[in-house]
């Protein structure tokens, strides 16, 4: 920990023992502030406790000229970890201003609890010259020894705070070995328990967590999934905090989705720093499903299933839909009695789950929307004019794409700045008489873990949105893959032609009533096997 404060070079006479008099006097401000605001109420409380000891003090030096200025500069209820308190905004602003000489407080503590934000404080009165005085610790900065006394007190104060940080730390880390829960944002399908210090099956919850990991299985591909549970009216974890604080109760997204899908939690463990342990909860997800839905993730990544085993060859798993309902369209077959023959089909889900009333696609032979799909492919290369409509669709669908990852990371890098405020606001408030168990231990921890998690994604996504600038495409991009799709498209086994449908496709849309069909390509596949080309 460094304990030297590095600031600016002092302007002439800021820090010297002789204070700096404006008309014969030094004005002298007073600041006071209490963390909480139990007994502010009172005829007589903390502030002005506080005020009164300032007061005294100034009076003490009036042989020197010191006066008290009127105006009171009170924060009440408001942490010292953190400079978001409006009596010292009010402060720093007449600092700022030339309307101050001197700034009086009880401790230092109720200036700051924070040494960068103290460090910052006293370089904005160096740079104004004013100096610095705490009553009952009975120094100043307006001469070297109460500096050098000033920076040993704050960064012991700083020692003192990391210190009940590591031990709080070091017990919920022992406490997730044992496997017990120890606070943090509750996953669907469990609540919090009303004794504390657990969690309990929701019964309900816990049906539809099973039922998602069952319709990842059969659709092998999140995006399908996702515009199911949204359809379906499903939403996430939704709970409220004894601030009556609503958090969760959101539509499904990819990014939700795969978290609750990899979380460990469901089979009745929990993981801590990589390692796993059995944990004191009950698990509501078969183990072996788990398993399978992992190593699905796996082999299909985050994304829409380019990878999905496809032993059947269906080229257009995962990629096509029904354009009247909305909903993907399932690989199956059958096998006429006495036959060996297998006949495909591509199913609406919507006819599936609800009878094949409810839907005027309903079932869609394979091998013919397939053969259709290449054919429309190996066409392309041959007409100028349906290339360049082609790239700007896959431009408006990149830039589309680029405007959601860009909204989501504003989103959580707004979400990441209120849970540092509010670690640091918390930081302020632990002390040691309050132990490791206390409830604002808890929570600091609780944030901690909700910081690193949150940090991961606004990674992940500037790291997708860079990736999307850098697929931007072009005629030629396009011209050069459909030179290569031709030529070799036969000679392809099935797993390969798959692999080459989901690098280019982004969707494939099927309409029963009318026959018509739709296509839109995706941009990073189309760079990717032009590059193939360009690499031969």
């Amino acid at each position: 920990m460094n304990t030297n404060m590095q600031t600016r070079p002092r302007k002439a006479g800021a820090f010297d023992n002789d204070v700096p008099k404006h008309n014969g006097q030094v004005r002298c401000a007073i600041y006071t502030r209490k963390s909480t605001e139990e007994g502010l109420d009172q005829e007589f409380n903390s502030l002005d406790a506080q005020r009164e000891a300032g007061e005294n003090h100034i009076a003490s030096k009036k042989h020197e000229g010191w006066v008290c200025l009127p105006r009171h500069y009170d924060d009440g209820g408001f942490t010292g970890g953190n400079m978001e308190r409006p009596a010292l905004k009010r402060l720093m602003a007449d600092v700022e201003a030339g309307e101050i000489d001197v700034v009086a407080v009880y401790k230092v503590d109720r200036i700051s609890r924070s040494l960068l934000d103290f460090s910052r404080i006293i370089e904005t009165f160096e740079q104004h010259n004013v100096s610095f005085v705490s009553v009952t610790q009975d120094f100043s900065t307006t001469n070297s020894m109460g500096r050098l006394t000033l920076n040993i007190l704050l960064s012991f104060a700083q020692f003192e705070r990391e210190i009940i940080s590591e031990r709080t730390r070091d017990k919920m880390s022992a406490a997730r070995k044992k496997g017990k829960w120890v606070g943090g944002m509750l996953v669907l399908g469990y609540d919090r328990d009303e004794k504390g210090g657990r969690i309990v099956v929701n019964k309900r919850e816990a049906e539809r967590v099973r039922a998602i990991f069952e319709l990842y299985l059969n659709l092998q591909s999140l995006i399908p999934v996702v515009e199911e549970l949204n359809e379906r009216g499903w939403k996430t974890k939704q709970w409220i905090t004894k601030k009556d604080k609503v958090h969760g109760g959101k539509l499904f997204t990819k990014h939700y989705l795969y978290s609750l899908l990899t979380n460990i939690i469901y089979i009745g463990k929990i993981i801590y720093q990589g390692t796993i342990y059995e944990g004191e909860h009950e698990g509501i997800v078969a183990p072996e499903v788990w398993q399978k839905v992992q190593e699905l993730l796996k082999k299909n990544g985050k994304g829409k299933g380019a990878n999905v085993r496809n032993k059947h060859g269906a080229l257009l798993k995962g990629l096509i839909h029904c354009i009247p309902c909305g909903k993907p369209m399932m690989h199956t077959y059958t096998i006429k009695k006495g036959g060996r023959r297998r006949y495909r089909y591509y199913v609406c889900m919507n006819a599936q789950q609800r009878g094949w009333d409810s839907c005027p696609s309903k079932s869609l032979n394979a091998h013919e929307i397939e053969s259709a799909v290449v054919e429309h492919i190996r066409g392309l290369g041959s007409n100028e004019k349906l290339v360049a409509e082609t790239v700007r669709q896959v431009r408006e669908q990149s830039e589309k794409r680029w405007q959601e990852l860009n909204r989501e990371r504003e989103a959580e890098e707004t979400e990441l700045k209120q849970l540092h405020s509010k670690l640091r606001q918390l930081a302020g408030e632990i002390n040691p008489g309050q132990g490791n168990g206390s409830p604002v231990a808890a929570r600091f921890a609780d944030l901690q873990d909700r910081i690193r998690s949150t940090e991961q994604r606004v990674t992940q996504l500037r790291e997708e949105l860079l990736a999307v600038e850098r697929e931007s495409l072009d005629q030629n991009d396009l011209a050069r893959a459909l030179a290569i799709f031709d030529p070799v498209w036969e000679s392809l086994n099935s797993r390969e032609q798959s692999r080459i449908m989901h690098l280019l496709l982004d969707r494939v849309g099927y309409d029963g009533s009318t026959g018509k069909v739709t296509i839109s390509f995706k941009s990073p596949g189309i760079k990717e096997l032009a590059r193939g080309r360009a690499e031969e």
